[in-house]
């Protein structure tokens, strides 16, 4: 334990909801769900006006929608969040060489190996500098907790929230823990914290007058000392510099089954080449390819293939990945499909070829006892009747077809992605469905735009990447 509160860590505020409402000028102060937007799809992150209504992170999107019927819901467009977060990540990199990131918007810095904090009123006025250059570069805001251990840390900046900075003063940690609830330590869920509510303990403070050996009893002895320690505010653990990844995946979850072989074997091509985009953006190569595929009877199956050194060439993962769905019977249905890289190196071996060294099969038969598997971004939006800037119906635009006739639609068009048109420049996919896609043309920094809608094969509009958050807007 320190004596100087120079350990800092820092969350971001709803961070996927509050990158899409700065994106998107039109929801600021409105609900934002971000998630799978099928059935089976789960919610990522809810806006804190979404939160008003009961949605919470982890939620099946379903009951978020029944609770939340008027939010915005929207796919993950993470391309665009880990642009946010190398910034972020950047600045804190600035404060120390000792920053240990949890998640994208997640982080603990060791102001005192920075040379920027050595007691509070430093670590005040680094935490302060931090919000406000974030504020500044990315328009988001970031709560701050400041304290001498890293659970306390973590602890001070839950209290800060939303867009607030709490400093525990060393010395004051069991008052400030005494009257919290027992799930605020680390470690304890809802099991645990289950177990010790029948035992009358529901507070931190009770935790203590337990006693180390009443907690043993009950949990066990390294589980029962660990928690006596947290409780007491005791935590030595350091800030450790970011960890080497050890593996590389992506996965979707399907709305609908999948039985045929085709399909299934162009969604596992698909996701190879998205697992090796994610591979080279973490500037890795890896040797062993994963394929998983659920089931429809929530029984997990995984394979994989060692290759004779590692790679970052996606026709080789495509062809491993498919010799992989080979041994796998997909008969009766299939929900959920992955495919990840490990075994990971900073080099790729170019002679390979799809040649494998020493092919695995590694079965694991889990059976979900509960609810469906997570939501990934495989589901599409519903079809919703678009919805015009005056609140009536937007007219349908785009070039008319010959005698009327309408052919059956080839794209795809998922609520919340980015889009750019001839005409109107930038916006982003308010809903689609029937034939037709609903645009809202808008930019980050500009006022809430009009909206019009398409056929969704109109040549004019295009997928596109994200703009930037902050700096000029893109020429319309």
């Amino acid at each position: 334990m320190r004596a100087a509160p120079t350990i800092l860590h820092l969350d971001m505020d709803a961070f996927y909801a509050s990158v899409e409402q700065a994106s998107k000028p039109s929801l600021r102060g409105k609900a934002v769900i971000v998630g799978g937007l099928g059935p089976r799809g789960v919610v990522a992150t809810a806006s804190y006006e979404a939160r008003r209504f009961g949605v919470h992170s982890a939620m099946p999107m379903g009951q978020a929608r029944r609770l939340c019927p008027n939010g915005a819901y929207l796919i993950p467009r993470f391309t665009l969040y880990r642009q946010v977060s190398d910034i972020v990540m950047g600045m804190l990199r600035e404060l120390s060489p000792l920053v240990e990131p949890l998640s994208l918007d997640e982080a603990f810095v060791d102001l005192e190996a920075g040379g920027v904090a050595f007691d509070s009123d430093s670590a005040r006025a680094a935490g302060e500098r931090l919000r406000a250059g974030i504020r500044a570069a990315t328009g988001l805001s970031g709560s701050v907790g400041l304290a001498g251990s890293k659970m306390l840390a973590k602890v001070a900046s839950e209290e800060a929230k939303p867009a607030g900075l709490l400093l525990i003063e060393p010395g004051t940690e069991r008052e400030l823990l005494a009257p919290m609830s027992v799930r605020t330590l680390p470690g304890v869920g809802p099991a645990t914290g289950e177990h010790l509510r029948r035992a009358g303990i529901t507070t931190v403070g009770e935790l203590v007058e337990a006693g180390e050996d009443e907690l043993v009893r009950m949990v066990g002895r390294a589980h029962g000392v660990g928690l006596y320690r947290m409780a007491m505010g005791l935590d030595d653990r350091p800030v450790v510099a970011e960890r080497d990844a050890k593996s590389v995946s992506v996965e979707d979850t399907f709305d609908v089954d999948l039985h045929d072989r085709v399909r299934i074997r162009g969604e596992v091509q698909r996701l190879a080449d998205r697992c090796v985009q994610r591979l080279r953006g973490s500037r890795h190569s890896g040797r062993t390819i994963v394929l998983k595929v659920r089931r429809y009877d929530f029984s997990t199956l995984t394979r994989s293939e060692t290759l004779r050194g590692p790679t970052d060439d996606p026709a080789v993962v495509r062809e491993a990945a498919a010799r992989l769905l080979e041994a796998v019977d997909t008969t009766g249905g299939v929900r959920l499909l992955g495919v990840g890289v490990t075994g990971l190196a900073d080099y790729t071996q170019e002679d390979l070829f799809a040649q494998s060294y020493a092919p695995e099969a590694a079965d694991e038969d889990r059976r979900a006892a509960g609810a469906p598997g997570t939501g990934g971004t495989g589901g599409t939006a519903g079809a919703a009747e678009p919805e015009g800037a005056d609140g009536g119906t937007a007219p349908l635009e785009g070039p008319e077809r010959p005698g009327g006739a309408q052919e059956a639609p080839e794209r795809r068009w998922t609520a919340g992605s980015d889009v750019r048109h001839v005409s109107y420049g930038p916006g982003w996919v308010q809903g689609s469905g029937v034939g037709r896609v609903t645009v809202r043309f808008e930019q980050p920094g500009s006022e809430p735009g009009r909206v019009r809608t398409f056929r969704v094969d109109d040549p004019d509009l295009e997928p596109s990447d994200p703009l930037p958050l902050v700096g000029e807007p893109s020429p319309s």
